[in-house]
């Protein structure tokens, strides 16, 4: 099968289409015909080892344990491994793989696929698992968005924050996004009531205002969204990542977060998002309901998925990149 591998740690010039062997399912697991993948900035921390911490801790200290890039996917079940009872051959599926998914076929956990939503293609399918999953545990667990509330998101108009857009919507609170000025229209189509245009003013030059933050650009100090807060606001980080930072990328305000909560009324949250079946459904079911509408920036090829890295670490993506492969 033709799959995008890399053999050293660096920039997406270490990114090669190859041909390599089938992989098989294990027990417990599928082999999923790969129709679209999604890109994502954590296809770019694999690429690049950063932080250097990723690679103590168990995905490889000289080189990807993982040779091919992708975790994303959707697709169609082509072989059942022993011991899987829920996933048949030919059902349409989403979630995310063990193997790589810019590759024709993947390997996954059964418990980490659920059934694709039938009132979406494969490539919307493709943006769902780690992007839509990030936004719902952000909105829905940490947050704890309420009816009424006023949310403020950085980042809004990217792979994430689209999602975070209308899932906060879809709680009944009103959204303030803060995208650059060529994604206003876009956040404003998907249901934000206020656009901050972060190049032109700063979150808290009004003062403290904000029930909840949701702050997905990563590039603003813990203080200066504490003073966008409410004394007794909720602040939530996640995604931040920072490209020009090789040791910590954008962990440093997530480590900072819940120490600096201790000593203040608000609350500051941190998270990485885990995967979860049930949450997976949520989001089919989402979908399905027409509350939640993958944005995708750009679809690419599979010999050209490097490109579609090089756009997320530029920050231009307005939503997600997504790889089509067949």
């Amino acid at each position: 099968m033709k799959a995008i591998v890399q053999d050293v740690y660096g920039s997406a010039d270490v990114l090669h289409l190859r041909d390599i062997d089938q992989p098989t399912p294990a027990r417990g697991e599928v082999l999923v015909r790969v129709h679209a993948a999604g890109a994502d900035p954590g296809v770019w921390h694999m690429m690049t080892g950063v932080p250097y911490l990723m690679r103590v801790i168990g995905f490889g200290l000289r080189r990807p344990k993982v040779p091919v890039r992708g975790l994303a996917l959707a697709g169609v079940v082509a072989a059942t491994g022993p011991g899987v009872t829920r996933l048949k051959i030919g059902t349409e599926v989403f979630g995310t793989c063990r193997t790589g998914s810019f590759a024709e076929y993947a390997v996954a956990r059964e418990d980490r696929l659920v059934g694709k939503p039938s009132s979406l293609s494969f490539e919307q399918a493709a943006a769902l698992p780690v992007s839509a999953l990030t936004a719902l545990q952000a909105v829905r667990d940490h947050a704890g968005v309420k009816p009424g509330q006023h949310v403020l998101i950085t980042g809004a108009g990217g792979g994430i924050g689209t999602f975070a857009v209308q899932l906060v919507k879809d709680r009944g609170a009103t959204v303030t996004a803060v995208c650059g000025p060529a994604k206003a229209d876009l956040v404003r189509s998907i249901g934000a009531d206020h656009v901050t245009d972060y190049t032109r003013e700063e979150i808290d030059a009004g003062g403290p205002r904000y029930d909840v933050i949701i702050d997905i650009a990563g590039n603003r100090p813990l203080s200066l969204l504490r003073r966008a807060l409410t004394p007794d606001g909720t602040l939530v980080v996640t995604g931040g990542d920072r490209y020009d930072r090789p040791v910590l990328t954008g962990m440093s305000r997530t480590l900072g977060a819940p120490l600096e909560s201790m000593f203040t009324r608000q609350r500051l949250r941190a998270f990485i998002a885990r995967e979860s079946t049930a949450d997976y459904q949520a989001l089919a079911q989402l979908a399905e309901s027409g509350s939640l509408r993958p944005v995708i920036d750009s679809t690419y090829p599979l010999a050209s998925a490097a490109e579609a890295i090089r756009r997320i670490a530029g920050g231009h993506a307005t939503g997600k990149g997504i790889i089509a492969i067949s």
